[in-house]
């Protein structure tokens, strides 16, 4: 007789009780990688699950012997570039710059009828150079820097906020990862914001990901772009997409999804997010980057089951946080003990996945305490 198909729910219980044999074998992998190699490596509606099961994943092999926090080779040209970056002195004071950015090649529709090319204001909290801890700049114009950038080339995070509210709700955790060494751009969808034209509208979802893809470029020619707010701050080769509820939604088919896949993405971070519900059923390319995704296990507006319904079927390495009786949105805004621990794995993860430091994995289960929080990996 063929053996019974695990459920979601019973494959994530194996997980558990895989959890500390997996952590010794990390801890043991970290401290070989350091002894050997010596380089370090909102939707506000509730969603159903659509997966129809695991998909195999391709592994990407690099040239060089580097190896990141999954054990992967690193490429060589990456590496290089890393060497010839300033070195690392987080945490770094934090820059703010707004961006008028629009994408004219795509449109929107205001109230009277009338059709205007999709702007994306974005704010950028990137690391200044000066003294480890010392003031924040304030908010500047389109091409004008509010103080000077650090030199270094840093890692680049896209975020998208959730339905109803602006990047503002996450200042706190934006702040957090630019002062961490990343640099962080934070667009303003145009029809899901709370000041957008007639109202915010979820049925513009959809069109988020293009969005969130946009800015990656724009913000990549801008650091190409000789004597520019940016130039040179960006590293074109360690890009991460994040998002919260429908921001979340949106990062997950940037990262994964086919038709939306952005290739230049290697690491992604979901907060509460699930599969966006307007498009057909949602599928994960071999190969995609690894994912950290986070949970409030008292969330009724993106319960756990449809955090479960892309975790199940995402590729290794894979990581879940669980936020023990956390709600939706305060785990990444308001609920201090929440957020801290959120700021830590997150920050942990990102610098495994684009610093390629070594620990980084390790530092993620110390940041994941008891009884706020619980890690289940799958690296």
């Amino acid at each position: 007789m063929a053996p019974l198909a695990r459920s979601p729910r019973r494959r994530r219980q194996i997980l558990r009780r895989r959890l500390a044999a997996v952590a010794a074998l990390v801890l043991s992998a970290a401290a070989a990688a350091v002894l050997g190699a010596g380089v370090g490596s909102g939707s506000q509606t509730a969603r159903g699950a659509r997966n129809a099961g695991a998909r195999s994943r391709q592994a990407a092999r690099r040239s060089g012997s580097t190896r990141d926090a999954s054990g992967r080779a690193a490429s060589s040209r990456r590496v290089a570039a890393r060497a010839r970056a300033a070195p690392r002195t987080a945490p770094y004071p934090v820059g703010v710059i707004t961006l008028h950015l629009v994408d004219r090649s795509r449109t929107i529709a205001l109230p009277d009828g009338r059709r205007v090319p999709r702007p994306l204001e974005t704010i950028v909290r990137y690391p200044l150079a000066g003294a480890a801890g010392a003031g924040a700049a304030g908010t500047s114009a389109a091409g004008r820097t509010a103080a000077q950038p650090s030199g270094a080339r840093f890692p680049l995070i896209v975020f998208g906020h959730g339905f109803d509210v602006l990047p503002s709700l996450y200042a706190r955790l934006l702040r957090y990862w630019a002062s961490r060494g990343f640099v962080v751009a934070a667009p303003i969808f145009p029809l899901e914001n709370p000041d957008a034209p007639g109202g915010p509208n979820e049925s513009d979802l959809p069109n988020q990901p293009e969005d969130m893809r946009f800015v990656i470029g724009a913000l990549l020619s801008l650091s190409a772009r000789p004597g520019g707010p940016l130039s040179g701050l960006i590293d074109p080769h360690e890009i991460a997409v994040a998002g919260q509820s429908d921001g979340g939604d949106t990062a997950l088919a940037v990262a994964y999804d086919p038709p939306y896949r952005d290739p230049r993405v290697r690491a992604a971070v979901i907060l509460s997010g699930a599969e966006i519900p307007m498009l057909p059923a949602f599928t994960i390319a071999p190969g995609g980057p690894p994912l950290l995704a986070t949970q409030g296990t008292d969330d009724t507006i993106n319960p756990p089951s449809a955090t479960d319904a892309f975790f199940d079927t995402a590729p290794a390495p894979k990581f879940l946080l669980e936020l023990i009786g956390a709600s939706h949105l305060p785990p990444y805004s308001t609920d201090t003990a929440q957020l801290s621990v959120v700021q830590r794995v997150t920050t942990a993860f990102l610098e495994g996945y684009l610093e390629h430091r070594p620990g980084a994995l390790a530092a993620m289960r110390r940041a994941a305490r008891a009884p706020v929080a619980q890690l289940l990996a799958d690296p």
